[in-house]
């Protein structure tokens, strides 16, 4: 079965199946062999991870494209792409889809911001007008090849126009097309139960430690009918507490025999990669009589 249909089935459980986010492959190999079913190539992660830089849109197309290809090699679930705003109006979308479906997304999440968009729990977030966004979903829809490969429609107009304005966007959006939609940065667990009751295609909950939405637990989201619940950062914040404690302490204690288990060993560190197979491949393809 193909990625993109594997995907549309997990969203058509609406079983608010847990989808950790990652900014290279060997996190999504770790999320793959934690036997999670997807991985979310997060916008906000290669911001910071690649380029050291908050989320206010300074990353390009063909750095996103590079790394989901790279994740892809490296995993065999299904990939949900953040694409932010298509990077430009509808016409951009349409590159935007064509290279990131041939990088291997199988979803993609496309969102109604400003293009250069924001964080969707900063603040100072604008929304562009939503028949704009209705055009671009449009642009995205017909740019796929494969019909199963899910479009995903973000707005973030909650924060700007209300709930209200928010459910009334991601309507419009499900009429343009849209596989799933995703309703940024709800306050409180009313407005979280209003999305999926009012819209009747798969929804996302965008579950941000320390961010504007409260967390009830996968029960929950999936008793109010979400599809995913999306943990886009969670490793990303595991790897700064992990990174800045690690190396306070080698900075204190001149040595890393202090850490004990609280570092992966060797030989973690090379399964986590898959070693052994690359090994394999070297003595497959080895010259004999050497």
């Amino acid at each position: 079965m193909r990625e993109t249909t594997k995907l549309k089935k997990i969203l058509a459980r609406r079983e608010a199946v847990i989808v950790p986010g990652v900014a290279n492959a060997m996190f999504a190999r770790i999320v793959e062999a934690q036997g999670f079913e997807a991985v979310y190539v997060t916008g906000a992660g290669i911001a910071n991870m690649h380029l050291g830089a908050p989320d206010v849109g300074l990353t390009t197309v063909t750095e996103v494209a590079e790394i989901t290809a790279t994740i892809r090699d490296a995993t065999t679930v299904p990939l949900i792409v953040d694409m932010d705003t298509g990077f430009g109006n509808a016409v951009n979308v349409v590159r935007t889809v064509r290279l990131l479906e041939r990088a291997g997304a199988s979803g993609l999440q496309l969102e109604d911001q400003v293009f250069p968009k924001k964080c969707g729990h900063f603040s100072g977030k604008e929304v562009i007008p939503a028949d704009e966004m209705v055009q671009k979903i449009r642009a995205a829809v017909d740019a796929r090849v494969d019909g199963d490969l899910q479009i995903i429609a973000r707005t973030d107009a909650r924060a700007i126009e209300g709930l209200d304005a928010a459910l009334d966007r991601a309507s419009a959006y499900i009429e343009a097309g849209a596989d799933a939609t995703f309703v940024e940065a709800p306050t409180d667990l009313d407005e979280l139960a209003a999305i999926p009751a009012r819209l009747d295609v798969p929804q996302f909950a965008n579950m941000v430690h320390g961010g504007r939405t409260p967390d009830p637990g996968q029960k929950r989201l999936a008793e109010m009918g979400f599809s995913v619940a999306l943990y886009a950062n969670a490793v990303l914040q595991a790897t700064i507490r992990a990174a800045n404690d690690t190396l306070a302490e080698l900075k204190s204690e001149g040595s890393l025999a202090t850490l004990g288990d609280r570092l992966a060993g060797f030989e973690e560190r090379q399964a986590t990669v898959d070693k052994d197979a690359w090994d394999a491949l070297e003595e497959r393809y080895r010259k004999r009589g050497e």
